[in-house]
C-alpha cells in the first residue's frame, strides 16, 4: 500500500494547474447512458473514481475511449446490460448516479445498494422516492435496487432534504420522461448546474439549475454533444489552504474564484490575500495566520469538504476556532489522527473546539477518508520534522497527482510503494 512521506516546514511557493472536478466529470459521464449519439468529454481528472466509473459504464456495452489529453469519449449506442453490480458499486457510492438514466434510457435498472460510508449516512431513499414518482416500479432484492419503468412521466418532486447526487440523478431521468418534472429543494451545488449545462448541450429542456427549483421538459432523445468539465473547487481550496497554513505565495491555473466564495472569505479572515482573475487564483499570506470558526452547510454556505483542511490549518493558527460540522455525522474521523501530529482539539457533540498550537511535529498517521487524507497532507507540510501517512488510496480517490504538484510548489513531499 502507497504511502506519503513529507518533511514539513516549506512555504508553498509557485504555479500550479487545477484538474477537473470530480464531483461534476461522474454524474457528467452517466449522462452518456441518455443518448446512442456520443458524448465527448474533455477535462477530465485522472483519479481512481473516474476510472471506476468508466469500467462501470464499460460494462453496461458503453464504448469508452480516452485519448492522450484525458479526453473521454463514450458511445451508448450499444448499451445491453443496464446493471451495476456490488464489485465496482462497493468502492464508489457514485455508482448510484446510473440509476435515473438507466430507466429513463432503457426503462429497467438493476443497480447494487451502495453499502456504507465511513463518513456517515447517505441513504438512497431520496432517489427511490422521486423515481417511484415518476411511474418506476422499485424492489429491494438481494442487495440491488430493481427498477422498471416503460416511460417515466413528469412529476412534481420535492426532496425532503437536500441532496446533490438525488437532485442529479433525477434530473437526468427526468430528461427523457413525458412531460415537466419539477425538483424543489433541490441542490444549488455548482457540480449540479455544470451537469444541467451537459444535459442542454444533449439538447435536453432545463430551466433553474443552481437554484432550489429545477425545471426540465423530456424530450424524446438527446443527441451527440462535446462538454468541458468545470474545474475542481475542492482542489482548488485545498490548495489555498495548504498555501495559507505554510505562509505562501501561490497561483492557481484553470480555476474561478466564483464556485467558491465561501472558502476564500474564510480565508481573508484567515489572513490570507486573493487576487482573482476569470481563470486564476493569487493567494499570499503577508501577516500571521488568525483561527476562523465555520458551520458546514449546503451550497452556497461554507463546504463539509473543506472542514477537515481548514482543521489542520486551524491547529497552528492564531487563536480559538470553533468548527460545527452539519453534514456528516462522522466527520471528526481526522481529529485523532491531527492530535497525534499535536494539534489541540475537542470535540463536543457535533462542534470540534481548536486551539492553534503554535507548531506541529511529524509522526505516523492514518488516513481515514479523502478529505481527512488532505487535512493529514496539509498538518505534514506545516509540521515539524517526518509525517508519513498511510492509506494515501483515499487520496487517490480525488486528488490528481497531488504530490506532484505539491512538489512543484516546493513541498519536499514523496510517495513510498
Amino acid at each position: 500500500m502507497d504511502k506519503l512521506v513529507i518533511e514539513g516546514g516549506v512555504a508553498l511557493k509557485g504555479e500550479v494547474r487545477i484538474s477537473g472536478a470530480k464531483n461534476a466529470a461522474l454524474p457528467i459521464l452517466c449522462a452518456s447512458i441518455l443518448s446512442d449519439e456520443p458524448l465527448r468529454v474533455s477535462n477530465v481528472p485522472h483519479l481512481r473514481d473516474v476510472t471506476t466509473m468508466l469500467g462501470l459504464l464499460a460494462q453496461m456495452g458503453i464504448a469508452v475511449s480516452v485519448d492522450d489529453r484525458l479526453g473521454v469519449e463514450l458511445n451508448a449506442q450499444a448499451l445491453d446490460n443496464p446493471e451495476a453490480p456490488y464489485e465496482l458499486v462497493k468502492t464508489m457510492r457514485a455508482s448510484v448516479l446510473v440509476l435515473g438514466p438507466l430507466l429513463a434510457r432503457c426503462g429497467k435498472a438493476r443497480v447494487s445498494l451502495p453499502g456504507g460510508c465511513a463518513i456517515g449516512l447517505r441513504p438512497v431513499d431520496q432517489h427511490l422516492k422521486a423515481l417511484e414518482a415518476m411511474g418506476a416500479t422499485i424492489a429491494i432484492e438481494h442487495g440491488y435496487m430493481q427498477a422498471t419503468a416503460p416511460r417515466l412521466k413528469g412529476a412534481r418532486i420535492i426532496m425532503d432534504l437536500v441532496t446533490v447526487t438525488g437532485t442529479e440523478n433525477i434530473m437526468m431521468a427526468a430528461t427523457l420522461a413525458d412531460g415537466q418534472t419539477v425538483i424543489e429543494n433541490a441542490a444549488r451545488e455548482p457540480e449540479v448546474v455544470d451537469l444541467a449545462n451537459c444535459l442542454k448541450a444533449m439538447g435536453a429542456k432545463i430551466k433553474g439549475a443552481g437554484g432550489d427549483v429545477i425545471k426540465i421538459v423530456g424530450v424524446p432523445r438527446l443527441h451527440a454533444a462535446t462538454y468541458r468539465v468545470m474545474p475542481d473547487r475542492i482542489e482548488t481550496g485545498t490548495f489555498l489552504a495548504a498555501a495559507a497554513a505554510t505562509g505562501g505565495e501561490v497561483r492557481l491555473r484553470d480555476t474561478r474564484a466564483s464556485i467558491l466564495d465561501a472558502v476564500l472569505e474564510k480565508l481573508r479572515e484567515a489572513g490570507a490575500q486573493i487576487e482573482s482573475a476569470d481563470d486564476c487564483i493569487n493567494l499570499h499570506m503577508p501577516n500571521g495566520l488568525r483561527s476562523v470558526s465555520l458551520r458546514t452547510a449546503p451550497y452556497p454556505a461554507f463546504p463539509t469538504d473543506m472542514q477537515a483542511q481548514f482543521m489542520a490549518l486551524n491547529s497552528v493558527a492564531t487563536g480559538t476556532a470553533l468548527m460545527t460540522e452539519t453534514i456528516f455525522e462522522n466527520r471528526f474521523m481526522h481529529v485523532q489522527e491531527l492530535r497525534r501530529l499535536g494539534a489541540r482539539i475537542e470535540v463536543e457533540g457535533n462542534t470540534a473546539v481548536v486551539s492553534g498550537a503554535g507548531h506541529l511535529d511529524g509522526a505516523t498517521v492514518m488516513a481515514t477518508d479523502l478529505r481527512a487524507s488532505a487535512s493529514l497532507v496539509i498538518a505534514g507540510l506545516i509540521a515539524r520534522g517526518e509525517t508519513t501517512i498511510e492509506r494515501v488510496y483515499h487520496l487517490d480517490r480525488g486528488y490528481e497527482s497531488i504530490e506532484e504538484k505539491l512538489s512543484r510548489l516546493g513541498a519536499r513531499i514523496s510517495r513510498v510503494r
